[in-house]
């Protein structure tokens, strides 16, 4: 009897299941079809579409070809269904560029359901017009101030020297755990000022179970990890919107002409200043805070931890690497000068380097943006109400912007030139919302090479990158170091690490 139920069951399941896919691709055609010149390309399964093929991908050595295969099939730009959603993909720059540019009027963000629930209503991802161009500039004026410049070099090179320090007494080192302390503390005193001790050790804890729920089934049952994640978020808003509230008591005592010590000063004096401008509540000050520290976690020490990994599968970019910074710390040693945020980022081959394993690891593999209206770009048509997904790791993997793309060869950027004005190279976004601490990231990226390369000689045991649902190491990148002190000063190219 409970069999026959079951089976009866699964039948109705599969008949439904079947209507719904029918009806909803048959919709989806329509909407296609009515439209000329809308991409070419599958929406796949029901439900899932092309979404374990997408994942699997991310899960090999290379993870665009999950894009590449398609592009292949249908062109640089087609059309596909991935993570619940009927998309348009772009593998071509000059599309990308325009989706990029063109956005508040023609294109909004768009994100999966678990980000939109975990950062709110005042996002700055999900902001759109005069409000996100002012926060934008706001905070991108203030990460370039020579003021900031100047006490964030030292405070970095602090950091990362005391975190260097504390390997000697370590085995076994897993680089992708020990560049996080330096990255989030040093965001955590741009943002709030706040240094080492009970707090930042509270909303380090607090941000990682806040983090792990960006990308995750929408679901915010008690347990599940959205849920979980939420209450993070409210433990560290609680905290944050404290220290907003405390500043701005702080601020009518305080001299208007000082300068901002952190990101909650220059939010909290725009909002004062406001005039005719929409004065910007706590809530929103304190969401952004809590957002913008997600570089400290995220982007900044994957940087720095493939950085270690690709230098240690390319020996020759490892010694060029060191003699360039033993040359820089050679003449601040004779001169007794204090290094500089120039210093650091006029190293033109450590630049390479970064601009290298930024491009190979993608670690921001694209943008998902909403049309409001039909647009054509390049003869394809965008329909309104379609997400575009701007694909970077596409980009920089692809054979025609960049010779053997798989392979780590900082050197091709002395010949590509400025990378920062290349369509091809978009591992900060673009347009308007092109990262704002981009120089920053950078600089951090540049100090910790540094000292690294000047402290120690390492071997690293074998790992795997993982490309989903965000890049990391398998293992956490283990090493184990010696002091370059106890070792010949010679350190032979020829040798594998």
């Amino acid at each position: 009897m409970e069999w026959g139920i079951g089976l009866l069951f699964s039948v109705l399941m599969g008949i439904f299941v079947g209507w719904f896919w029918y009806n909803n691709n048959k919709k989806m055609k329509r909407e296609v079809e009515k439209k000329g010149g809308v991409p070419k390309g599958s929406l796949g399964w029901p439900f899932i579409g092309e979404t374990l093929d997408f994942i699997a991908c991310g899960y090999t050595s290379r993870p665009a070809s999950f894009m590449d295969k398609r592009k292949f099939l249908h062109g640089k730009v087609f059309k596909t269904h991935i993570l619940g959603t009927p998309i348009i993909v772009s593998t071509d720059p000059e599309v990308n560029k325009v989706v990029l540019q063109n956005h508040g009027n023609i294109f909004i963000p768009a994100y999966p359901k678990s980000i939109r629930e975990l950062l709110g209503q005042h996002s700055i991802l999900q902001m759109n017009g005069n409000l996100q161009k002012r926060v934008h500039a706001l905070i991108g004026g203030f990460l370039r101030s020579p003021q900031l410049k100047s006490r964030i070099t030292r405070h970095i090179e602090n950091s990362v020297k005391l975190t260097l320090s504390s390997w000697q007494d370590m085995q076994l080192i897993h680089v992708q755990e020990e560049t996080k302390k330096i990255t989030f503390e040093v965001l955590v005193k741009v943002l709030m000022s706040i240094g080492p001790g009970e707090d930042l050790n509270f909303l380090k804890k607090e941000f990682e179970e806040f983090i792990k729920g960006l990308i995750c089934l929408p679901i915010k049952f008690p347990g599940t990890r959205l849920y979980k994640s939420l209450k993070a978020k409210e433990r560290i808003l609680k905290m944050v919107k404290k220290i907003v509230e405390e500043r701005k008591l702080a601020t009518g005592k305080t001299d208007e002409k000082s300068n901002a010590n952190d990101a909650v000063d220059v939010l909290l004096r725009d909002s004062e200043n406001a005039n005719d401008k929409q004065s910007l509540p706590f809530d929103f000050i304190s969401g952004n805070i809590i957002e913008m520290m997600i570089p400290g976690e995220e982007t900044v020490p994957m940087a720095m931890t493939l950085a270690v990994k690709f230098l240690t599968d390319c020996p020759v970019a490892l010694h060029q690497l060191m003699e360039e910074n033993m040359e820089l710390k050679k003449q601040k040693m004779k001169s007794d000068e204090d290094y500089s945020w120039t210093d650091y980022l006029s190293l033109p081959f450590t630049q390479n380097v970064i601009s290298e394993t930024l491009r190979l690891a993608n670690i921001i593999n694209g943008v998902w943006r909403k049309a409001l209206k039909e647009i054509d770009i390049k003869g394809h048509l965008i329909p309104e109400g379609w997400c575009v997904l701007a694909c970077f790791v596409s980009v920089h993997m692809d054979e025609e912007n960049y010779e053997n793309p798989y392979r780590f060869d900082p050197w091709r950027w002395a010949k590509l030139g400025a990378a920062v004005n290349n369509n091809s190279f978009t591992p900060f976004g673009g347009g308007q919302r092109l990262c704002p601490g981009l120089e920053l990231s950078r600089l951090e990226i540049s100090i910790f090479l540094h000292h690294l390369i000047t402290s120690y000689r390492w071997v690293a045991q074998k790992d795997d990158i993982i490309y989903f649902p965000t890049v990391k190491m398998k293992r956490k990148l283990p090493i184990t170091v010696t002091p370059l002190m106890q070792l010949p000063v010679v350190w032979p190219i020829e040798e594998s690490l």
